[in-house]
């Protein structure tokens, strides 16, 4: 039996590595027969546009390996029961069987498979809002502290100072490390 292996993180800050997954998943998918490839991202599970993802659901649609296995439901997909499920039936559709590392009840030859897939897909998908939940909460305090969000505002003062630095001879990108501003930033102001 040939073994897909699916990893991912959200992010490459605060630590997060996909071989912290890939290190059991390897042995596990080994359980199971051969290794046919590992996919990897390191972006949200909250969205169907992740490079590696597409690409296991059609190499899975080619039917170049016959089982999928992935550290946790939410490592696979957080985008809520409904397309995890379909995600989900796509790979079954193609003869493509699925297992979880962590939840080894999730396995696509249970009995009540479809049922625990969609309890765990919801949990996911609620626990991504309360993120977004969560930095929009930090964002409102910070506002009502009086920190200023967004991009800094252009002022005629710092347009000057950037026609200044540059008629001294400094390039954008010198500008940009003195002003603490980025390069395309004071580009755009010098183009106005």
């Amino acid at each position: 039996m040939k073994v897909a292996i699916y990893a991912r993180v959200s992010t490459k800050d605060k630590g997060q590595d996909t071989e912290n997954q890939l290190h059991q998943l390897r042995a596990f998918a080994e359980q199971h027969g051969t290794i046919y490839k590992v996919y990897t991202d390191q972006e949200s599970g909250g969205k169907a546009d992740r490079t590696e993802f597409k690409l296991l659901l059609l190499e899975a649609y080619q039917q170049k390996f016959d089982l999928a296995v992935f550290w946790r439901l939410d490592r696979f997909s957080r985008e809520g029961a409904l397309a995890t499920l379909r995600y989900l039936k796509e790979l079954k559709d193609h003869g493509v069987h699925y297992k979880s590392f962590t939840e080894p009840y999730l396995d696509s030859l249970g009995p009540f498979g479809d049922v625990i897939v969609s309890m765990l897909a919801t949990i996911a998908a609620q626990d991504l809002i309360k993120i977004s939940e969560n930095t929009k909460a930090a964002l409102a305090k910070k506002k009502a502290a009086g920190v200023k969000l967004g991009t800094p505002g252009k002022s005629p003062a710092q347009i000057e100072q950037i026609r200044r630095l540059k008629g001294g001879g400094l390039s954008n990108y010198a500008i940009s490390k003195n002003l603490g501003i980025s390069a395309s930033t004071v580009a755009k102001y010098l183009a106005e």
